[in-house]
């Protein structure tokens, strides 16, 4: 188990913002802008009140946020589904999964489950795969969509 490292007071006031609502959760910020801002945060595996958070990394900046959204508004779950093997998704998910539950410190509370975006099969949200692949490198169909070209403008 590798404890989260806790996010600054500032970081939590940005996210705040960037929500719209105060987080429910641990977090840190694991990828930022060249000027600070915050891209993607690691949840921890449980919120406060002990429920189970299924999304280790969530995409927080509003211009990648906006430009993923137009890809699924256009159908590309179903594309970037279609174009990484089932395979290759299933092991992706896995390994998303072995990375947040390394993180469980109350072992005792319902434990998150499922891969990706919290599904264990398929493609379920593209921000999520994203958010997966600028913070480890290691999601096929988030770099399917960083390619993009609304996406890729809006990089860090």
């Amino acid at each position: 188990m590798t404890a989260l490292a806790p996010a600054s007071p500032a970081d939590v006031a940005v996210v705040t913002t960037l929500l719209g609502r105060a987080p429910q959760g641990r977090f840190a910020v694991v990828v930022r802008r060249a000027n600070g801002a915050p891209v993607v945060i690691e949840n921890a595996p449980h919120l406060n009140d002990g429920t189970p958070m299924p999304t280790l990394f969530w995409l927080v900046d509003r211009a990648l946020h906006d430009a993923v959204s137009r890809i699924e508004s256009e159908g590309g779950v179903h594309r970037f589904e279609d174009l990484v093997g089932v395979d290759e998704l299933a092991a992706c998910h896995a390994r998303y999964a072995q990375r947040r539950n390394g993180r469980i410190e109350h072992p005792e509370l319902v434990a998150p489950f499922g891969g990706v975006g919290g599904t264990r099969v398929g493609v379920k949200c593209l921000h999520a795969h994203l958010a997966n692949f600028l913070a480890t490198g290691d999601d096929p169909v988030g770099a399917l969509v960083a390619r993009q070209d609304g996406v890729r403008a809006e990089l860090p």
